[in-house]
């Protein structure tokens, strides 16, 4: 490892089922399989705004970042290796790592405050999140609080980022929903 790039959980297969409606208006099933798109450690489920719910096309494919077409939402899994994973890497190096992630998910622009955590960062978006598996610590500017599985939040466009103080990674489920519009 070079010093600058995160760990990567393994991200497990997911089952998707999408259904969609025949030109004649009858319900039918347009995907079951894996989920085709993964974005380092998102697994894109659906976006909305990106296709007609009568064309045969696959809305997750289209996406390239981490916040929702505009007026549009997302719906994914996301996973978070444990902290202990990157304890070696200097501070300078967590935050090289950070920066680049979120560059690759073309959210330079999120991370408006990071003094207290590299990864944190802030979006236009409500945010409805479910920890599904493993411990998670929900990071915010002046407080912090840890979650147990099916514990939810609605991150409503403030700053925050994820921690995993536990043992194996956690797997979560958010919908992303564009706010933009909202100024």
């Amino acid at each position: 490892m070079d010093g600058t790039t995160l760990p990567t959980p393994p991200v497990a297969p997911v089952r998707r089922i999408v259904t969609t409606r025949s030109r004649t208006g009858r319900s039918r099933i347009l995907f079951d399989g894996e989920a085709p798109k993964t974005l380092t450690v998102l697994t894109e489920l659906w976006r909305s705004g990106a296709s007609d719910p009568v064309l045969d096309e696959d809305a997750s494919l289209g996406s390239d970042r981490l916040d929702p077409p505009k007026g549009g939402s997302v719906f994914r899994f996301f996973e978070i290796a444990p902290a202990s994973q990157t304890a070696h890497m200097s501070a300078e190096e967590q935050e090289s790592a950070a920066a680049n992630w979120f560059k690759g998910l073309n959210a330079e622009h999120s991370r408006v405050d990071t003094r207290r955590d590299p990864n944190m960062h802030i979006s236009p978006t409500t945010d409805y999140v479910v920890l599904l598996s493993g411990e998670i610590t929900l990071v915010l500017d002046d407080e912090e609080v840890r979650m147990k599985p099916f514990d939810t939040v609605v991150q409503r466009q403030t700053n925050h980022a994820w921690r995993n103080d536990g043992m194996q990674t956690a797997l979560l489920m958010a919908v992303l929903v564009d706010e933009s519009h909202r100024g």
